[in-house]
């Protein structure tokens, strides 16, 4: 138990740091398991220069995105006009019957 509130608990057992074995069953499965091979979680990845066709798809995308969110903002906002209205409509109420 701390003594102190900003002071951390110590934990009560020490973790157990077990290190990889090179003569794991998993590893030493012979033959390997099919579609693995040596170089188990590489892969190769090409990179290439963005052609026309390619710029105009990405182009596209982000002008339906943005589209998509100007719609959503536009949207919200006049979701907002009526409920304006309401509590103008209400405090031009409420100010009539304080001067009655």
């Amino acid at each position: 138990m701390p003594t102190y509130r900003d002071e951390p608990e110590h934990p009560r057992q020490e973790p157990e740091i077990i290190p990889p074995d090179k003569n794991s069953s998993r590893d030493s499965a012979w033959p390997p398991p099919q579609g693995f091979s040596e170089n188990r979680g590489r892969a190769r990845i090409y990179v290439t220069r963005i052609g026309p066709l390619g710029f105009a798809l990405l182009m596209l995308m982000v002008g339906v995105f943005a589209g998509v969110l100007l719609l959503a903002l536009i949207g919200a906002a006049l979701i907002w006009i009526p409920v304006a209205a309401v509590l103008l409509i209400i405090a031009a109420i409420v100010d009539l019957l304080r001067r009655l």
